[in-house]
């Protein structure tokens, strides 16, 4: 399934796989100027090379290897002669072999699928990518990944945050993810100076640095209050259930890789290697 809208001189395309008629688990997708920003899953890929089939295309740029991030990127590439991807350097491997390098969960291969490898050039941290009327620089924000990363566009305030930043207040992390890195990374993008956040899912925000500021002081209060706990001799059990509340349903869905205990643990493992 697939949604396109503007906003400003931005195409979005909203991607997901139809499954009991609806779309499930959405992704974010750009078009600005000839770049592509991330390309959905595979289950989307068909749809997305469809929609693309007449428009130029100079530059797809990942910002970070999940497969609902990649999946169009070998069938686009392989039907467009010189379409050059772009990504961070730790990306590079994994775009090349996803199949050898990403381990998928059951719900990620139903949701997603695996993506088709393609070849891909490194972006150093605060480089610049120029097209014929905007220069996007690279902002390495890794945390969600090792491999994430932002693209900033100074001379409108306008910052792609793939899954960076998607809103809400979290009460629950996949395992692998590193919420103090998060943390950091937000507030990296957040001295940027920006206006329009355009994230990997969720709603487009404007007023941008405040959402940032407020998503940081919740993630601090959080782990301040994991930390305390946790130094007052609570175990891990106990903290999640006190900080993070009741069970969640994806809980269930992902098979304990998304849970409040990994949230607790990430909080807990990055305090106790300081």
């Amino acid at each position: 399934m697939l949604k396109a809208s503007c906003h400003q001189s931005v195409t979005r395309f909203d991607l997901a796989r139809t499954l009991a008629g609806r779309g499930r688990y959405w992704t974010s997708a750009y078009l600005v100027d000839g770049i592509l920003i991330d390309t959905g899953c595979a289950h989307t890929a068909v749809e997305l090379a469809r929609v693309l089939e007449n428009v130029p295309l100079t530059h797809v740029v990942n910002t970070h290897t999940h497969e609902d991030h990649i999946g169009a990127n070998g069938l686009l590439q392989r039907d467009r002669a010189g379409l050059e991807i772009l990504a961070h350097p730790l990306a590079i491997p994994v775009l090349e072999d996803p199949r050898g390098r990403i381990s998928l969960h059951p719900y990620r291969r139903l949701f997603w699928g695996w993506p088709q490898p393609c070849q891909a050039r490194a972006l150093p941290d605060e480089a610049w990518i120029e097209t014929e009327k905007l220069r996007l620089q690279v902002v390495y924000t890794p945390g969600h990944s090792l491999d994430h990363l932002c693209l900033h566009v100074p001379e409108r305030g306008w910052l792609f945050t793939g899954d960076l930043f998607v809103g809400g207040r979290e009460r629950a992390l996949r395992e692998g993810y590193d919420i103090w890195q998060i943390i950091a990374s937000l507030k990296r993008i957040a001295a940027l100076p920006s206006s329009t956040l355009f994230p990997g899912s969720a709603h487009i925000r404007e007023g941008s640095r405040q959402e940032l500021k407020t998503k940081i002081a919740y993630l601090e209060d959080l782990g301040g209050r994991v930390l305390e706990l946790e130094q007052r001799g609570w175990d891990v059990q106990a903290i999640m259930r006190k900080i993070c509340g009741r069970p969640m349903l994806i809980e269930w869905v992902t098979l304990g890789n998304f849970t409040r205990r990994h949230l607790v643990l990430s909080y807990l493992g990055k305090y106790k290697m300081q």
